[in-house]
């Protein structure tokens, strides 16, 4: 994996106790050289960097590649996870962070990504709406929507069953594929991330204490 973090004592402490998982990991100071790395498996991206920011760096990785991003901050406000999704990371992990947390993380994104290779060739069709879950492409009208690898999760996770609402805990389970007992905000984050480029907030429900539900707006 790509480990993008100018900070020296933050990066050798994360490249050791990911070595632990049996994780392997080559690391990088700037936002240049993690532009022009070779891509890994997953790109772990701190925000804070000396030439400029992950946000930069996540945008100009994402135009030619769909690697998992889990985006690593000091940055707790909402408006930064949101923009941080937008732009295409997978997760946001906001510092202080526990190593057990972060490679749980880790393996859940790469599976996730992973798992398409495994995946049957499956159509979802609601109205103006199409998912191709083999290829991971989405079309709305015909024009294709250019989604994140969680934002296509969490898209198929509700179009799969759609009108049904779904609950919180069992869409950070599914969707996050770990057990969840936290707070959802990263899941609130890509909720607006899904809603605002499909176009239209009502594509996407919210059931207040309970959870959301997809369904082509009337």
């Amino acid at each position: 994996m790509l480990l993008v973090e100018d900070d020296d004592a933050i990066a050798s402490s994360l490249t050791a106790g990911l070595a632990t998982a049996g994780m392997s990991v080559r690391r990088v100071a700037n936002g240049a050289d993690a532009v022009a790395a070779s891509i890994p498996d997953v790109v772990l991206l701190d925000i804070g960097l000396p030439d400029f920011d992950g946000f930069e760096v996540c945008r100009r990785i994402r135009q030619h590649s769909q690697v998992p991003i889990i985006m690593l901050t000091a940055r707790s406000e909402e408006i930064d996870r949101v923009f941080g999704l937008e732009i295409g990371a997978d997760d946001y992990v906001t510092k202080p962070f526990g190593l057990r947390e972060l490679i749980a993380r880790i393996r859940a994104v790469t599976r996730r990504y992973g798992a398409t290779e495994e995946t049957h060739h499956e159509h979802i069709v609601i109205g103006a709406l199409s998912l191709d879950i083999l290829t991971r492409r989405v079309l709305l009208g015909g024009v294709e929507i250019e989604l994140t690898a969680k934002e296509f999760d969490l898209l198929a996770y509700l179009a799969s069953r759609p009108g049904v609402v779904h609950r919180r805990i069992d869409i950070m389970e599914s969707v996050w594929d770990t057990n969840w007992y936290g707070p959802t905000k990263t899941l609130d984050a890509h909720v607006a991330a899904v809603r605002k480029k499909l176009g239209d907030q009502r594509w996407i429900e919210a059931v207040r204490a309970v959870g959301f539900r997809l369904e082509e707006p009337e």
